[in-house]
């Protein structure tokens, strides 16, 4: 006996039918320029700047070979969502993506093959458009942009040139009143010749020759090269910002090991900003989660800087008798009897690895001096020898291996001692690698006391334990010969005969010692932060040259904005010289270097035609990322990176948005210390210079969750093809027979549970995929994938289908009679709350009402087209596609894009209150619904088996049995395994 399969109705929406209706749309829209948005003035301008405009954004991608998984997509289509409700509110809304291109894995991919970074990534990008096109985004595709566009790196070098022509101005006002701000170099010369700032040498700005004076000025700037510890990847051939370290101490990009070495690099000086970047994150709306981890990096902190008088010590070959230390317990100082220097400390002879290692070129005593304890001594015969075997161990060491908490301190004696200047005390100094130079001055004082490791330290040499803080009821208590006493207390055992701390609280201790230092010259007041200037250089070629070239004299010169963009040479080898990523003894070694036709130059820069050299190194990919959503108001201006009115009017402060920047800015929480802080140190200096409008680049931030996935092993420990395993909690999953483990997490190519949206938009289509991915949970969660429940939106969409369009036809079936009072009802409640739930992005939410309401019309003998349209429109901003094709169908012959969002204009419909509905599998709360005290019980069992919770709870089977109490209870029975 044969049987035969029913034929599917010729007009069901069916992924055919929807790929039809979804690539007609997307051609549509891009030919009528459905999303594009007017500016003010320029070529972009156009009368709906009239509006009021709204400026939403994701986070700039980086258009990866792998192309995109399901997971990706998450925060473009909320945002999508968002904009195209915006846009129905009336707003002239500004959205568009761009690509992230410059980077490491185009330029290793480059070293691997020969072929140029610039092919793979215009590949990658154009891929990257395919399938976010295909996904339905309302983007401004005339706004769309790429770092690596000749036009934007121009903008990207001229900004480089306005941040190393300035300096930052402790006494200037920012135009919001801040204190401090950045001002041309061309001031602070002024300044320099006026003697109202002083040189760091002490020395009168007229005696020093122009080359001194240009060198002076050069290390004011807020884009400055330092010989300063940085963070060295063999690996990757390149130095790296300490926010591209892992907390292991490796790069984030391709785990290598990062070491610490003195090298001249490109630096900004974002540090001047700590204050400035701190305190306005109380003007943005920005998660508290975000705003925490800034602050903490921040780190800003009080305390005194202290001088100890150090004889016979030299630093860079000068007699220097002192060394500096912070503290943030000066009202310790009676305490302190040791003291501890970095490695790479200039009083020991700077920095470490290399010829500085020699013992005969260290600068500590030759001999060890009269007095010192065999603890200090070691099996070294002098200092020198001891001093230049612990530095050489050093930096073979990574930053995090140094400062790990549970390590045990280690040093050794310099040879040197330190007068505390409190009691005259001679305190012996150590050098040690858990100190860093370039954070705080490379020196420590010990107060072995009251800090547990240092009092360890204290034991392991035979140092001195002086209490200087005790218990207000109990103040000798506790036995400093057991432990050190860590808790608070009072100052004990702290005074002199010009000043006594004994009996004072902490605070009142630390400000009498800070004021006696100040008074005696021997400190003064600090505030330091955490955050350490940052590293701008990278060895590599696939990135922004920079717009400088050096003189004879060894000087840095801007070039002018005539000769912009500066761009990459031809080049045939794309390899970093170094190989080896354990190698800590190797040195970066530029690609651009071996460009030699392109490095030299002969110029003229305003007094005559010289020969210069070019910079070698290259900017860091975050360069083009600090400042991309200016240029998408304005993309195409030859005469500025955006011009003032378009800028004023898409991120200029205004009512609602009293910190300017953009309205909407989504994406993952991985990035809140490194691009968000470097983009709000961009924005500042621009500012301050009268290039924006505004000091904060994004008013408000929104992190989305992540789309995660199950991913599964054979017992080799091998992943295995999460779409071919069988199986369920119960009883136990497989492979090919075989049982398999299961573990939760990230999707990715080398677990095999990859989920492309090219597979969704086959099997279903975009819009059900737009609807899944929306309706799995609220944005700000992450959530696992489970490809069988999406059937649960297509249903919803097939449904909404029928509602207006007879499968067998093709013909429009909703009436124009009158809807019934609970209907009305029903849809005023509705519009009523989708407006909320898209106001306030809570799109899982909104699109459970909209099936409750799409449930219930299905019950209705014929649809009425006055709830019909407002359906259409609620469901367009995230089900763009279906939703334009009933639209037209409906007989309209404009995109529904700009039609007015659907509003309650009779508020009497809206008396009714709803009532919560509990949802039950096998008498366990799954979920909640809000629903009218008057719905019927088919509907809400309907609305209720269309909830993602049930929908996997089901995994595509039918129920044994539904029981439903309307308006209050629905309890499912689950089929057995």
């Amino acid at each position: 006996m044969s049987s035969t399969q029913p034929a599917i109705p010729a007009h069901r929406y069916t992924a055919e039918l929807a790929e039809t209706i979804e690539l007609k749309w997307q051609d549509r829209w891009e030919e009528r320029g459905t999303f594009h948005a007017d500016n003010p003035e320029g070529d972009l301008a156009g009368p709906l700047a009239d509006k009021h405009p709204f400026f939403l954004l994701d986070m700039f991608p980086y258009p990866s070979g792998k192309g995109l998984h399901v997971g990706h997509p998450l925060g473009y289509i909320a945002t999508d969502t968002v904009a195209r409700f915006h846009r129905m509110k009336g707003d002239n809304v500004l959205y568009t993506m761009g690509y992230d291109a410059f980077g490491l894995p185009a330029e290793q991919y480059a070293v691997q093959t020969g072929q140029h970074p610039r092919v793979t990534t215009d590949e990658n990008i154009a891929n990257m458009r395919r399938q976010l096109r295909r996904l339905g985004l309302s983007h401004d595709q005339r706004r769309s942009l790429s770092t690596t566009d000749v036009d934007y790196v121009r903008w990207t070098q001229w900004i480089f040139t306005q941040i190393f022509n300035s300096w930052f101005d402790p006494e200037a006002i920012a135009p919001d009143g801040s204190q401090g701000a950045a001002r041309p170099v061309s001031e602070l010369r002024d300044k320099l010749a006026a003697g109202d700032v002083a040189l760091p040498d002490g020395r009168p700005w007229e005696e020093l020759n122009a080359v001194e004076q240009a060198r002076v000025v050069d290390s004011f700037r807020l884009a400055y090269i330092s010989e300063a510890p940085v963070n060295w990847c063999p690996g990757l051939g390149t130095v790296l910002a300490n926010e591209e370290v892992t907390a292991d101490g490796r790069s984030e990009r391709g785990n290598f090991p990062v070491f610490k070495r003195n090298l001249r690099q490109w630096m900004m000086r974002i540090t001047a900003y700590g204050q400035r970047l701190e305190n306005d994150l109380d003007t943005i709306n920005w998660p508290d989660k975000v705003r925490s981890m800034q602050r903490n990096w921040i780190g800003r902190s009080e305390g005194a800087t202290v001088t100890f008088q150090v004889p016979g010590a030299t630093q860079a070959g000068s007699v220097v008798n002192e060394l500096q230390v912070y503290t943030t317990r000066p009202d310790t100082l009676f305490g302190a009897t040791f003291m501890v220097v970095a490695p790479e400390h200039p009083l020991l002879g700077g920095t470490i690895g290399g010829e500085a290692d020699d013992a005969d070129a260290l600068t500590v005593p030759a001999l060890w001096p009269d007095g010192t304890k065999e603890a200090w001594r070691g099996t070294y015969a002098s200092p020198r020898d001891a001093v230049a075997a612990y530095r050489a161990q050093a930096a073979r060491k990574t930053e995090m291996e140094r400062t790990a908490e549970d390590r045990e301190k280690t040093g050794v004696f310099t040879g040197f001692y330190g007068t505390n200047p409190t009691n005259g005390h001679a305190v012996p100094i150590f050098v040690a690698d858990y100190v860093l130079w370039g954070y705080g001055t490379g020196a420590i004082m010990a107060v072995p006391a009251h800090d547990q490791r240092d009092w360890d330290f204290a034991r392991a040499f035979d140092l001195d334990v002086i209490r200087t803080i005790g218990d207000a009821n109990d103040p000798y208590g506790h036995d400093l010969d057991d432990s050190a006493y860590t808790g608070d207390g009072i100052a004990v055992d702290s005074a002199n005969d010009e000043i006594s701390l004994n009996g004072m609280s902490k605070d009142e201790a630390k400000a009498a010692m800070t004021q006696w230092l100040e008074s005696k010259g021997l400190g003064h007041g600090t505030v330091t932060y955490r955050l350490r200037d940052w590293l701008f250089s990278r060895q590599r070629y696939w990135g922004e040259p920079f717009p400088i070239v050096w003189d004879d004299n060894g000087l840095p010169h801007a070039l002018p904005e005539d000769m912009l963009p500066v761009e990459l040479p031809e080049i045939s080898d794309y390899s970093p010289r170094t190989f080896d990523p354990d190698d800590s003894q190797s040195s970066p070694d530029a690609p651009l270097g071996r460009a030699d036709e392109w490095v030299e130059v002969e110029l003229d820069l305003g007094d005559g035609l010289k020969k210069y050299r070019r910079e070698t190194n290259t900017m860091p990919q975050w360069a083009g990322s600090c400042w991309y959503e200016m240029r998408y108001t304005d993309p195409n201006n030859d005469e500025a990176l955006a011009s003032a009115a378009n800028l004023d009017y898409w991120m200029g402060p205004r009512e609602g948005k009293p910190s300017g920047g953009t309205d909407l800015y989504v994406g993952g929480v991985e990035h809140a210390v490194l691009h968000l802080l470097y983009a709000r140190f961009w924005q500042k200096v621009l500012f301050d210079l009268g290039h924006v409008p505004d000091a904060e680049p994004y008013h408000t931030l929104f992190n989305q969750g992540y789309v995660q996935a199950y991913a599964y092993t054979d017992e080799r420990k091998q992943y295995v093809p999460a779409d071919e395993v069988e199986g369920d909690e119960a009883t136990g999953f497989t492979w090919n027979g075989q049982p398999v483990n299961r573990e939760y997490g990230k999707m990715g190519k080398s677990l095999k549970n990859i989920v492309t949206p090219d597979e969704m938009y086959d099997a279903y289509g975009a819009d059900v995929f737009r609807v899944y991915e929306m309706s799995m949970g609220p944005l700000d969660v992450s959530r696992p994938w489970e490809t069988r429940a999406v059937v649960g939106s297509q249903r919803f969409l097939q449904r909404l289908w029928r509602n207006a369009v007879d499968e067998n036809t093709g013909e429009v079936t909703v009436t124009d009679e009158a809807a019934d009072l609970e209907t009305r009802r029903l849809l005023a409640r509705t519009i009523a709350d989708v407006t909320v739930e898209y106001e306030n992005m809570r799109v899982n939410t909104a699109v459970a009402k909209l099936i409750v309401l799409n449930n219930h019309i299905t019950s209705l003998p014929a649809v009425p087209r006055e709830i019909m349209e407002p359906l259409v429109l609620m469901v367009s901003p995230v089900a763009p596609h279906i939703a334009e094709e009933l639209w037209e169908r409906l007989g309209h012959d404009e995109s529904l894009a700009r039609v007015p969002f659907p509003v309650v204009t009779d508020e009497s419909l809206l008396v009714e209150d709803t009532v919560t509905a509990i949802v039950q599998a096998n008498g366990k709360v799954r979920a909640r619904l809000e629903v009218s005290p008057s719905i019927s019980g088919d509907d809400l069992q309907a609305a209720a088996l269309e909830l993602a919770p049930i929908q996997r709870l089901l995994d595509g089977r039918e129920p044994l049995k539904v029981i439903v109490r309307a308006p209050s209870l629905v309890n499912i029975v689950l089929p057995k395994n």
